[in-house]
């Protein structure tokens, strides 16, 4: 493996294990490379608000007293161009007297867009693109949908038994799956920007929906779809500290009121049947800086969702078990309604499995959602 290949490599790992922090900023990593192919710095963008990784690469470099003039920087997103909760990146490689600037993609960012390699240029500073362009973007499919969509990546979570049942006829669902997949499902929840719920799993299950099994270094807000505002104030999803958004159709001053008092903002964005419009919700989340939106909901919003297109993936829990009659993971996906052949199915492709304890974790694309 080559010494560049080997560079952005790590980048690309050091972005990866700052994926909880960045939201809503991408997942970015920075390597730099003196003229004889040491590494001298390493960076990972922090917190929002907090420096970029090409930033962190530097000051890395710095403190271990290393001169960084006619380094490479392997970087996996194109350097920022512009003046937003940081200064620009492409100026500070600038100032600093990096040589080559590797980077894996072009920010979809319409004010970055190619202007940092623009800026970079014309300082002089030779630029490559397209190392670890694939594994890059994967990282950041929650940003590039943001930026290019102007919606999150929606991830549908289910944990079901071997035939598909979610819940016992009487809505009976914990725990189906076991206590390993169940953290799992918790660091999921991290790396989101939100969660997102339906107001039938509040009333019905009354959970927090909260990041409780895994490390995270915030918790991500709650959204709910509640169309008549039905929403209890003494409901639980209230007690971990974070915002909760809650989306009607019907407004309710009382209602809204008491939901305000417990610290929920409250919207309304009905649609033509007097129900939350999800479209419309998806895009005033992004609109929020939502990058990845991860669902955990009933079967009816599941539904609901597949049945507009609005879902790009699915993050499945299958636990060794047959239950025979009881709920499903989507209440009429289709559009179609009930399919008559087929090829009228809704495809998917399968980009991961893992056993987590005696459970099985996919997770499933729907087909062609990421090419954009």
């Amino acid at each position: 493996m080559s010494l560049q290949t080997n560079a952005m490599a790590e980048a690309i790992e050091l972005a990866r294990h700052a994926r909880l922090d960045t939201a809503p900023n991408p997942r970015v990593g920075c390597v730099l490379l003196d003229e004889r192919g040491g590494v001298i710095g390493r960076g990972a963008t922090q917190a929002v608000g907090g420096p970029h990784a090409e930033v962190m690469a530097l000051r890395d470099a710095q403190a271990k007293g290393l001169s960084v003039i006619g380094a490479t920087a392997f970087v996996t997103l194109e350097p920022c161009s512009h003046h937003g909760r940081t200064g620009p990146c492409c100026d500070a490689l600038a100032a600093a007297g990096v040589r080559k600037v590797v980077a894996s993609l072009a920010d979809p960012n319409p004010l970055v867009s190619g202007q940092g390699f623009e800026r970079l240029r014309a300082a002089g500073i030779d630029v490559e693109i397209g190392p670890g362009a694939e594994e890059a973007r994967e990282l950041n499919l929650g940003f590039f949908s943001r930026m290019i969509r102007k919606t999150p990546w929606v991830r549908l979570k289910v944990a079901a038994s071997l035939d598909g049942k979610t819940a016992l006829p009487d809505g009976t669902s914990q725990w189906i799956t076991s206590e390993a997949a169940r953290a799992d499902g918790h660091a999921w929840r991290a790396r989101a920007g939100a969660v997102l719920t339906g107001v039938g799993t509040v009333l019905e299950d009354d959970p927090r929906l909260d990041v409780r099994l895994a490390e995270t270094p915030r918790q991500p807000p709650l959204v709910v779809v509640d169309s008549q505002l039905q929403t209890p104030p003494a409901a639980r999803i209230f007690e971990p500290a974070r915002p909760v958004w809650i989306y009607a159709a019907a407004p309710d001053a009382a209602a809204q009121a008491a939901l305000e008092a417990r610290g929920a903002t409250v919207r309304y964005l009905p649609n033509p049947h007097s129900k939350v419009d999800l479209a419309a919700v998806l895009r005033d989340l992004a609109a929020r800086e939502v990058n990845e939106l991860h669902v955990e909901a009933g079967h009816k919003l599941n539904g609901s969702l597949l049945r507009e297109g609005l879902v790009d993936e699915l993050l499945l829990y299958l636990a060794p078990k047959l239950m025979g009659d009881g709920l499903g993971i989507a209440n009429q996906p289709h559009a179609a309604g009930a399919l008559t052949r087929l090829d009228q199915a809704l495809a998917l492709e399968f980009k991961s499995f893992e056993g987590l304890g005696p459970d099985l974790r996919i997770v499933a694309r729907i087909a062609g959602r990421d090419r954009f």
